[in-house]
């Protein structure tokens, strides 16, 4: 494998000048896997925006029901009434709130962004495989975004839509010419599952043949292993997503009935399409915030990965036991029980790599010499949220506790502390990586405020929701109020969401902080963190190319940190030394 990759980059390597090319090149139609990456980057920062101010009205609504949302009486119907939330807008929000967080702000951030920036980086490449889809990746889900957006200033808009993700409702009656919001949300997704495909071929290939001499399998940081069987997911779970959204375009603009119960059709199919995906989805999620706490616990412990053939093994694990847990989505769906108890069990199963990878982080920490730095703390702050989401996770695998709780704010909240939680994550690889992405430092002072405010606001906002779930608030109501039973929880509804609203305003630091560092952040050392990854061996930011004549050549795994002889803390993979070494170590 050595030989091979090495034979690849004889060939790579034979062409290090690189024309001058102009403005359009560079910054719009860029084919250079950095750029592309920092376009990733601002299409995610704006499009998290987007998503946030969406839940914000969706919690106004919850906390004071049919009150007018301030300062927004001039937004016309059907989106508000005089300022007041409707129904069918409500409906829309939490769609669209979860469309964009998911497909449009944390994939493009922690996929498209630091999958395109670190992969070639990381293992030594010069660039992506196939830098010219790389490009078309990046702007067949720029485009996907536009169309999704576009779907807000349609006739009727969005807000037509009501729940769009549940078939048998919005494909009930053909195209009449009036609905093309949902038609758009449509037509987008499948757009963006091209774009995704595109990057994950992508990615496989380069990880697979470019790897620079002596990058061996177990010399590879886990943030690439975390991204490579992202990869593989994708790959496998987009195509059936975008047949589920073929079939419901077809039923709702060609007469079928793939999921109409009144033209022979399945309405349980849509269910077991989307979850098929949507399982699987939530790792292609998690995953790489997972793969960037390892680099960063190791790095700011300044000890080597604890258990790293074992975290490399759980990430495979993962990927694999994910495509037989989907059922548990649908224990309610009427199921047969020996069914629902094989998906019960193959559940629980799946949480032992995921305690794998807790404890062995825990591993790396104990004994470190630990920095609080930024990144470090949204790293902490990852593996603490990941935990309260995995232990409320088990009650929903349970199938006999699941029918309880199904549908109710406790699944809001183990959603949201296992996939909103991945935010800290997507901190920890901004702060971390920005020195190299561009060159200067981010301010450290802002960064732990920011960090701060961010973990309070956080679990005050979503804690109080297992509560809620075990009070049997429901999911998708649009005003509390109207249920007798749930009037007493309304406090703490309101505290939700002024919790939510300071959540939102923290969120000002972190983009004050990252566009002032752009201008005016101090110049960044190459290797600033004294880390030992093949990034920092390259400039700051990385030339065109990354590297000059020579690739580098990788002596030992990602993580020698501490080690004995060596006078330093950290041992980059380009320096040898004379203790020996195993192969990932």
């Amino acid at each position: 494998m050595m030989s091979e990759s090495a034979g690849v980059h004889a060939v790579h390597g034979a062409h290090v000048h690189h024309e001058e090319l102009g403005f359009v090149r560079t910054y719009v139609f860029a084919t250079d896997h950095k750029m592309i990456g920092r376009q990733f980057l601002f299409l995610g920062l704006f499009m998290l925006v987007i998503g946030g101010l969406l839940a914000m009205l969706m919690r106004w609504q919850l906390g004071w029901p049919e009150t007018p949302v301030p300062g927004m009486g001039w937004v016309p119907e059907p989106y508000m009434f005089e300022g007041i939330v409707p129904p069918q807008t409500y409906n829309m929000l939490f769609t669209m709130h979860a469309t964009i967080m998911i497909f449009f702000a944390v994939m493009p951030i922690m996929i498209g962004c630091f999958g395109n920036f670190l992969i070639p980086l990381m293992i030594g490449a010069r660039d992506m495989a196939f830098p010219v889809l790389n490009m078309l990746s990046f702007w067949s889900g720029a485009v996907g975004g536009v169309v999704m957006l576009a779907g807000f200033f349609v006739p009727g808009g969005h807000a037509a839509s009501g729940w769009t993700a549940y078939a048998p409702l919005s494909a009930s009656a053909i195209y009449t010419g009036v609905d093309w919001g949902q038609n758009l949300w449509n037509i987008s997704l499948i757009i963006v599952g091209a774009s995704s495909l595109m990057g994950s071929i992508n990615y496989i290939t380069t990880i697979i043949n470019m790897r620079a001499p002596g990058m061996t399998w177990f010399r590879l940081p886990l943030v690439i292993w975390s991204l490579f069987v992202t990869a593989i997911l994708l790959l496998l779970a987009l195509p059936v997503l975008t047949a589920a959204l073929a079939m419901l375009l077809a039923d709702r603009m060609l007469g079928t009935h793939f999921f109409l119960p009144a033209g022979g059709g399945e309405p349980l199919l849509w269910q077991h399409l989307f979850w098929y995906f949507g399982h699987p989805e939530v790792y292609v999620l998690v995953l790489p915030a997972m793969g960037v706490t390892s680099d960063v616990l190791s790095t700011f412990s300044r000890k080597p990965i604890f258990g790293y053939r074992a975290m490399a093994m759980s990430m495979i694990s993962i990927g694999f036991l994910s495509w037989i847990v989907w059922g548990h989505h649908m224990f309610l769906s009427g199921m047969n029980p020996a069914l629902g108890t094989a998906f019960m069990m193959s559940t629980m199963v799946i949480a032992v790599p995921s305690a794998i990878k807790t404890f062995n982080w825990l591993g790396t920490l104990w004994g470190g010499s630990i920095r609080l730095t930024t990144p470090m703390l949204n790293g902490l702050a990852f593996v603490s949220i990941f935990v309260i989401g995995g232990l409320s996770g088990v009650f929903m695998a349970s199938t006999p506790v699941d029918i309880f709780i199904h549908d109710t704010y406790f699944i809001v909240a183990h959603f949201h502390y296992v996939v909103a939680g991945i935010v800290f994550g997507l901190f920890a690889a901004v702060y971390y990586w920005f020195p190299k992405m561009f060159g200067r430092m981010m301010n450290e002072t802002l960064g732990k405020i920011h960090f701060v405010l961010t973990f309070i606001f956080f679990n005050a906002t979503f804690f109080p929701m297992h509560f809620l779930g075990v009070a049997g608030h429901m999911r998708r109501i649009w005003n509390p109020l109207q249920y007798e039973f749930l009037q007493p929880l309304q406090g703490m509804n309101q505290f939700i969401s002024v919790s939510a609203f300071l959540l939102g305003l923290s969120q000002i630091l972190f983009l004050v902080n990252f566009f002032w560092s752009l201008f005016a952040g101090k110049k960044a050392e190459v290797n600033p963190w004294h880390a030992n990854t093949l990034e920092w061996a390259a400039p700051s930011p990385p030339p065109h190319g990354n590297w000059g004549e020579h690739l580098p050549v990788v002596h030992h795994g990602p993580y020698e940190y501490s080690v004995p002889g060596v006078e330093e803390d950290y041992l980059p993979q380009t320096t040898p030394h004379a203790l020996p070494v195993t192969a990932g170590h």
